[in-house]
């Protein structure tokens, strides 16, 4: 599972992230089964996807984890994802205080990285992602809020 890291203190699960090749069907698809709310859904112009939250009972302002239905918009590296894989679990995501300093502990622990920097995600969120080979195959997203001064356009309300 890579190299011995001291901890880094997650505050909770924030959403389980599903590919899918259309954003749209697949949540009226999931809501037909499920008795879930929609919450933010927009395009994702910095990551050219197509995201929608759904949440269970209480749902956007629960502290419950979401489940994000992400589709391709433009974005190659997902779209080889849906075909070669069809719809499926994508990434997990663990919300934390600190975003930078988690990504600098990891770092300097040797923990591979895709991003070594927070960028600007869904719903203003600052994102990160840790490479999976070094948590045993599978894609883990941390993401923190953003500071209100930060928190730009990352995508565009589709409401």
């Amino acid at each position: 599972m890579g190299p011995s890291v001291e901890m880094i203190k997650v505050k909770r699960i924030d959403h389980v992230a599903i590919a899918v090749a259309d954003r749209d069907a697949s949540a009226t698809a999931l809501q037909a089964v499920f008795a879930l709310a929609p919450g933010a859904r927009e395009h994702v112009s910095a990551q050219k996807t197509d995201v929608i939250f759904l949440h269970a009972d209480g749902g956007p302002s629960s502290h419950d984890a979401a489940i994000e239905l992400i589709a391709p918009a433009g974005n190659e590296s997902l779209e080889k994802f849906v075909t070669r894989r069809g719809p499926g679990l994508h990434h997990i995501c663990f919300e934390v205080d600190d975003l930078p300093a988690a990504l600098a502990q990891l770092k300097a622990a040797g923990v591979r990285l895709i991003d070594e920097q927070p960028r600007l995600g869904a719903r203003g969120h600052l994102v990160a992602f840790l490479h999976p080979s070094a948590t045993g195959g599978v894609l883990f997203e941390l993401c923190a809020a953003a500071p209100a001064a930060a928190t730009t356009s990352a995508g565009t309300a589709t409401t």
